[in-house]
């Protein structure tokens, strides 16, 4: 198979072009920079701005999948959501799924599926309901940018396959949502933020990786859910990362604090989203980490 991939020097691209170059797979890979961290005979970078047309889309052709994963950063490392940031984080996503869309339209096959990023910011901030694929959008400026993601790559819904990965809070030890958490925790200043109760909705980098390889062989479509099935509350967040540190885990960042430093930004921090993957677990995905204690220890163990 041969896969073309948008974000694939990124934290988790990186592991998924590994990973199909691994099992035999052709790799093209767009980017901005142009580097070949890979250095491989089966994987080929191509230069350009994913956000704008280019001859970077001439590559989609004679592609079987496309996973795009394009996108800047939400929460590493934290940045206010001014108007300008805002601006980036919607054009880094939105326009990116357009331009990839339209690449796949002018190629002379279209490739059998679209992989398009997105996230379970789709669900807004719901409390302690339990949230599968079938869960309604909910509101606010993630939900919003998540609802626009999504409509940008199913507007390829009548000429391919399409998935919409919804990610949750993806752990990592060389970024992700662990990277602001670790150090202040390695310090002993870490702890639950917000009132702790809201619930966080986790998946180890291994099974973000795996699913998306699942999104491109299996016979599915719409949103499927990238989280652990057991998701967690900031408070048990908290304990099992100071656990997996030898840590104290009991300073905590007051809301106010956070939004007075972050501003609307907190939200992403501070949202409660009880996120299930229904999808996955029908469709027989085994996840190697479903507990948060043993994905921890896998980490930092």
């Amino acid at each position: 198979m041969r896969v073309f991939v948008t974000g694939g020097t990124g934290l988790i691209g990186s592991q998924l072009v590994r990973q199909l170059l691994e099992r035999g797979d052709e790799c093209v890979i767009v980017s901005r920079s142009g580097r070949d961290p890979w250095d491989h005979e089966r994987a080929r970078v191509v230069r350009g701005d994913p956000t704008a047309p280019g001859e970077w889309q001439r590559a989609v052709s004679g592609c079987d999948a496309v996973v795009n994963l394009a996108g800047q950063p939400i929460v590493d490392p934290p940045h206010r959501w001014t108007a300008a940031r805002k601006r980036l984080l919607r054009d880094s996503r939105v326009d990116t799924a357009r331009q990839v869309v339209a690449a796949m339209r002018a190629a002379e096959r279209v490739p059998a599926v679209l992989v398009s990023a997105s996230a379970i910011g789709f669900y807004g901030n719901r409390g302690d309901e339990t949230l599968d694929e079938s869960a309604t959008s909910g509101t606010g400026f993630l939900a919003e940018l998540s609802v626009a993601w999504e409509a940008a790559a199913r507007s390829a819904d009548d000429v391919t396959r399409v998935v919409c990965l919804r990610t949750g809070l993806v752990l990592d030890r060389s970024g992700g949502a662990l990277a602001p958490l670790v150090p202040l925790f390695k310090l002993g200043l870490g702890g639950p933020w917000g009132e702790g109760s809201q619930w966080w909705s986790w998946i180890h980098a291994a099974d973000e990786v795996g699913l998306i390889r699942f999104a491109i062989d299996a016979d599915l479509s719409g949103p499927l859910n990238l989280t652990a099935p057991n998701p967690v509350t900031v408070n048990a967040f908290a304990a099992a990362l100071g656990r997996s540190l030898n840590r104290p885990a009991i300073v905590r960042a007051p809301a106010f604090a956070m939004r007075l430093t972050l501003g609307e930004m907190a939200d992403a921090l501070l949202t409660s989203q009880r996120v299930v993957p229904r999808r996955a677990l029908d469709g027989g995905y085994a996840f190697r980490f479903p507990e948060l204690d043993g994905a921890l220890a896998d980490l930092f163990g």
